[in-house]
């Protein structure tokens, strides 16, 4: 996708844009099914919530995707933005052996973002990434729409998984 001059509004997918509440029994079980959670996902359903403030901000940014997803999930995240009709936006995914936490992760690509655009806005659930984002200068927009989950909370955070 080809850049403009206009902001970055910064979208998390996972529980922002994506209901994955039914995909947590594959992290509840031990050991973790982390190829069904990924693979499941094709079959999240939209948060209304998230979606339509994506669409909103699409009228003043460009609309960026940030995701702890792998990147070999890339191909059913792409699928996903487009049958539910959301903003074209280049998507920014953890590369596959990253295990980094999501707070790591995403603000090091929300500060390379803004080397070159203005951010405007980052919106994303997790706490952590919030909080790491509004240190580092971010502005951000917590989603609190969806249903906590905190095995979701511990993949993104202490196994980098999400």
């Amino acid at each position: 996708m080809i850049s403009d001059n206009r902001p970055l509004a910064v979208f998390d997918l996972d529980n922002t844009l994506a209901a994955t509440a039914h995909r947590q029994r594959f992290l509840e079980r031990k050991p973790k099914d982390w190829e069904g959670f990924f693979a499941a996902a094709s079959d999240d359903p939209p948060l209304e919530e998230g979606v339509a403030l994506c669409r909103e901000a699409a009228g003043e940014c460009e609309v960026v995707y940030l995701t702890g997803r792998p990147e070999r999930c890339r191909r059913s995240t792409l699928e996903w933005l487009a049958a539910y009709g959301l903003p074209e936006g280049d998507v920014h995914m953890r590369r596959n052996r990253d295990f980094r936490p999501a707070r790591v992760t995403k603000v090091e690509i929300l500060r390379r973002l803004a080397a070159d655009r203005t951010v405007r806005m980052l919106v994303d659930d997790d706490v952590a990434v919030c909080d790491a984002a509004e240190e580092a200068g971010f502005r951000v927009v917590r989603a609190r729409w969806a249903e906590p989950s905190e095995a979701l909370r511990e993949a993104q955070e202490k196994e980098g998984r999400t």
